[in-house]
């Protein structure tokens, strides 16, 4: 946790008590979880690319440690990363999809209204022709990283530990709230009751598949409609 979504939560407290203490608080804070890495279009290319590979190193190290288990399925099986059942998995994943982030849209406006969420800004990297491919990678990055290690990882060794069900899912949703704080308290709030209803998923199906692709949808319609239409809507 401490290579990757813990550091992430510390950073985002941070964040936090620094735009609470800033002229205007939260209202007047702006956040973006993709933003550009250099002026120059190929440079910033490949620091995207390199942020993006990089991210994905924490997730192979607990699939491995996961392996040491000693059980005689593979951890992809186990953890329903498998592309088994890949039809359903869509299936569910665009309705976990729509259940989630319409809702959540909904919440943003409530929260941004209530002064308790900074200005969400899905992109601020310049319009290239590789601008749209690098943001559905980075949608793709965030779910994996996110479902793989504070669902699947964190709650299978949780359970192995004898943690109660309800505080193993309390706990992935807390750590997941933690590290949106950057946004304000109010999209906080909001990915700890997603991280309610995703561990609460894994915990029925031990499939992270979908939880994968839902999250994949979300970010890549928030981030590739922001960049496509913000313009058009008045957002930039």
């Amino acid at each position: 946790m401490a290579l990757s979504l813990g550091k992430s939560g510390v950073y985002s407290v941070v964040t936090l008590i620094s735009m609470l203490t800033a002229a205007g608080g939260i209202r007047a804070a702006t956040a973006s979880p993709n933003i550009s890495q250099a002026e120059e279009p190929y440079f910033d290319l490949t620091y995207q690319l390199l942020l993006n590979g990089f991210a994905l190193v924490p997730v192979i190290l607990c699939l491995y440690l996961l392996s040491l288990d000693g059980t005689e399925h593979p951890v992809a099986q186990r953890i329903g990363l498998n592309r088994g059942r890949l039809g359903r998995d869509f299936l569910w994943s665009c309705a976990l999809a729509a259940g989630i982030g319409i809702p959540g849209l909904g919440l943003y406006a409530l929260v941004r209204y209530a002064g308790l969420s900074a200005e969400i800004i899905p992109s601020q990297i310049d319009q290239y022709w590789w601008t749209l491919p690098i943001l559905i990678i980075s949608a793709a990055r965030n779910a994996i990283v996110e479902e793989v290690i504070v669902v699947a990882f964190l709650m299978t060794r949780l359970a192995q530990l004898r943690w109660s069900t309800p505080a193993i899912i309390i706990t992935s949703a807390l750590i997941r709230g933690s590290y949106h704080l950057y946004q304000g308290f109010g999209m906080a709030i909001g990915n700890v009751i997603m991280g309610v209803i995703y561990g609460y998923w894994f915990h029925r199906t031990r499939r992270v598949m979908p939880l994968v692709m839902a999250h994949t949808l979300i970010d890549v319609v928030e981030f590739v409609g922001y960049q496509m239409f913000a313009d058009e809507l008045g957002l930039r």
